[in-house]
């Protein structure tokens, strides 16, 4: 970064400490976008700031013709947790998931302007831990970004490159009885039973391993049956949350295993995306989804690299943080991605 190493931490420090004390919860992002847009402009960018709700700011940041964009996620998870310096890390809602990201995003690209460097963009878009409506507005900026040979997408790897992310789906288990008393349940039909038998033969079923991916795993995230503690519920449903593999029978075999009472809705299905290998970098299969599948379609041959410092494992925790030290090693990460798609 052009500094002592010292100075260089320093200004890592302040400024993640500096975007991690807005709240910027999903729907809220704004109250961030004053600090976002100071250091955005700090470092001499042209700013396109693109409304997608009320309250809710697309960023696109560029340094000449952008050959190589940088993005990550502007929202966080509930609850706010204000940041602290705690034994040379910042814990705090967004510390790496993705303040960190910004930051270690942005500070590569100082770098690589104080290096001569041209060609770089960044993009912020709101809603990823939620609707991923930013992600799906952000396609409107093509016209700003033609040229491009890459999407770096910023999200807690450990340092390491995605193999890729695996598919989602979310899938409602109903189960359809017969109310009555509960002092009477002979005369009716509890839809709980069945469903969890449902469950239970599911659980028995092993998961797939994709050898780029890793497993194939479901979720029961929802469980709901009844009315009253003295009825017999007519009615229960599990929702799912599966992470699918490719060529997954998930689906399939979750409609072998239902009841006769039983009933399949499927609310989502998302397909699992592989990502290149990059030469000279570490990858590994990583556990959670992103907005890359989507905004790898801002470049042209959709070359897309999912990385950046910190862990998924404190992620959404309330131990949530990154070390200077993971922060300044995401700093290098990103610019020794952003010279091997320049060419250099």
């Amino acid at each position: 970064m052009n500094a002592s190493p010292a100075d260089s931490r320093s200004w890592l420090g302040a400024r993640l400490t500096t975007l991690c004390a807005a709240e910027t919860t999903s729907g809220r992002e704004d109250a961030g976008l004053p600090d976002l847009r100071a250091l955005l402009l700090e470092l001499g960018a042209t700013l396109v700031e693109q409304p997608v709700a009320a309250g809710r700011t697309n960023v696109l940041a560029l340094w000449g013709r952008p050959r190589v964009l940088f993005s990550t996620h502007l929202d966080t998870v509930p609850p706010y947790l204000p940041p602290r310096l705690e034994g040379g890390a910042l814990f705090g809602r967004g510390t790496c998931d993705a303040k960190g990201q910004i930051v270690a995003q942005l500070a590569a690209v100082k770098t690589l302007l104080a290096e001569g460097r041209e060609g770089l963009a960044w993009l912020g878009v709101v809603g990823e831990e939620t609707d991923s409506a930013g992600a799906a507005a952000a396609l409107g900026l093509a016209d700003r970004l033609q040229g491009l040979k890459v999407l770096i997408n910023g999200e807690p790897t450990e340092l390491m490159l995605a193999t890729g992310q695996r598919g989602v789906q979310h899938v409602c288990l109903h189960c359809q009885g017969k109310a009555a008393h509960s002092g009477s349940p002979q005369l009716g039909h509890n839809a709980t039973w069945p469903l969890l038998d449902w469950l239970q033969r599911l659980r028995e079923q092993e998961r797939p391993v994709d050898p780029q991916l890793g497993p194939e795993l479901w979720n029961l995230g929802l469980l709901q049956a009844g009315e009253a503690l003295n009825s017999v519920p007519a009615k229960a449903e599990a929702h799912l949350m599966a992470r699918v593999v490719p060529g997954s029978t998930f689906l399939a075999e979750v409609r072998r295993l239902a009841p006769p009472e039983g009933t399949v809705d499927m609310r989502l299905d998302e397909p699992a995306d592989l990502y290149p290998t990059v030469p000279g970098f570490d990858h590994a299969p990583m556990p959670f989804g992103s907005d890359a599948p989507a905004l790898r379609a801002l470049v042209p041959d959709r070359t897309v690299v999912l990385a950046g410092p910190g862990s998924i494992t404190v992620a959404h925790t309330l131990d949530e943080h990154l070390s200077l030290a993971d922060l300044e090693a995401g700093v290098d990460l990103n610019r020794r991605l952003a010279l091997h798609f320049l060419g250099d």
